[in-house]
């Protein structure tokens, strides 16, 4: 019978209750499940610290903060471990290294597969779905490895052969490819993830250059990680120049745009002509720009409609921005007044509307002029800075208007309506009598 670690456990504690050696095993393993909580948690608390001096280390230690605990257990249970199997059976701590040790991989697996899909939001049902799938998977293979069975499941899985045209491949091969292509994928896309966090959080480099620098990593990034997983397949690479020219004649044909829309994306990002922030109208639609991808742009409206925007039309079309090199944005209105206004005391007015306004600017002050002499009246206009734009113009445009009212009916100050006067030429005596009493008739209304 093959001796397993399940069998050696059960067969050393079956001979061993009385010997003390047992009772060291377990002292062992609670002292290492102790000592290495309370040094994880110490650990963690270091290297999550403010401290500039550790910048360094916390660069590519921090982000595994989060299974340093069953680390550092595993580690002290394996010291354990060495100590004693010199002057004992030490078959209990064999078992707890692989039980601790895929605790530690489903920790870190967990943290890694968060930080690439659910950042700065809640893990979606499919993502939650994966992770228990996941845990289940390496719980069941720590069950197969402490029975024995892992070593036969292996054996089994690379005598099954199944054709590949003229080749034949085990389903422990196809496995194995499967998994490190998986590996290298998901290593690159947390590599991807971190390098954006930190360079997001560069204040001192231009926010443009920063995403252009996330996301070029990020594609170097995937691009490795495919070529190494397809070399540890065992793939040629050498066949991707068929699949390359493949590749050359769909954009030529059928991806212009969509590499157009990509290109642009990128000269967007480096000639910083548009930053996240920035209110723009791109054709019929305005709002500020809240997301910049290499495809696609984000513009979100005052009314909360986010329109996607591909860059190609933010290079072939004419693009407003409010807030390219200065922030402060003119805004005006126009009324007209009675002839019989006084124009210096209306204008006065005017420029007091608008300056109580709170998001109106004190420096520039608004100004008022006396644009034309419109058939109704005194046609006036008011002008205004503001130097927030992303909060709305059309709010603080109602908020200038309703100043004005209130100033103009406070001083008595007529906004007249268009008049015309009707005159009928060469009517009959008898129409133009019957004209005559309904005009007299309205007015004594």
């Amino acid at each position: 019978m093959k001796q397993t670690l399940l069998s050696s456990l059960i067969t050393d504690l079956w001979s061993d209750l009385r010997d003390p050696g047992l009772l060291w095993q377990l002292s062992a393993l609670t002292a290492c499940l102790v000592l290495g909580w309370a040094l994880g948690r110490i650990l963690r608390g270091r290297l999550t610290a403010h401290d500039v001096q550790m910048r360094v280390m916390r660069l590519g230690v921090e982000s595994f903060s989060r299974v340093l605990v069953p680390l550092v257990t595993l580690a002290l249970i394996a010291v354990a471990k060495l100590l004693l199997q010199q002057s004992q059976n030490v078959n209990l701590l064999r078992v707890a290294i692989p039980l601790v040790g895929s605790f530690a991989l489903i920790r870190l697996a967990f943290y890694v597969l968060r930080r690439i899909f659910a950042r700065g939001g809640n893990a979606g049902s499919f993502l939650v779905t994966f992770e228990k799938v996941f845990a289940t998977l390496v719980w069941c293979g720590v069950a197969l490895y402490i029975t024995g069975m892992w070593t036969d499941l292996l054996e089994y899985l690379d005598q099954v052969v199944l054709p590949v045209g003229r080749h034949k491949v085990s389903l422990l091969v196809i496995a194995q490819a499967a998994l490190s292509v998986l590996v290298t994928l998901v290593v690159a896309l947390w590599g991807g993830a971190v390098l954006e966090e930190r360079l997001m959080r560069m204040d001192s480099v231009h926010s443009s250059l920063r995403a252009v620098a996330a996301r070029l990593g990020r594609a170097i990034l995937i691009l490795l990680a495919v070529l190494i997983s397809l070399s540890l397949v065992g793939i040629d690479l050498t066949v991707l120049s068929v699949f390359g020219g493949a590749l050359g004649v769909g954009l030529g044909l059928g991806l212009q745009k969509i590499v157009s829309s990509y290109v642009s994306g990128f000269v967007v990002l480096l000639e910083r002509s548009l930053t996240i922030g920035d209110v723009v109208t791109v054709d019929k639609y305005s709002g500020q720009i809240t997301q910049i991808n290499t495809r696609y742009t984000v513009l979100r409206g005052g009314d909360g409609i986010e329109t996607v925007i591909p860059n190609e039309m933010l290079l072939s079309g004419t693009v407003q921005n409010y807030s390219l090199s200065d922030r402060i944005l003119r805004l005006s209105t126009r009324v007209t007044v009675a002839y019989k206004s006084d124009v210096d005391l209306v204008l006065a007015l005017l420029i007091d509307a608008a300056a109580s306004v709170d998001r109106v600017l004190k420096d520039p002050a608004p100004h008022a002029f006396l644009m034309r002499f419109d058939a109704d009246g005194f046609e006036m206009e008011l002008g205004w800075w503001i130097a927030d734009p992303e909060n709305g113009r059309s709010n603080v445009l109602s908020d200038v208007n309703r100043a004005v009212w209130k100033n103009l009916q406070e001083h008595r100050i007529e906004v007249p309506y268009p008049q015309r006067e009707i005159r009928l030429l060469d009517l009959p005596p008898a129409v133009e009598n019957r004209v005559s009493r309904a005009m007299r008739a309205t007015e004594t209304q």
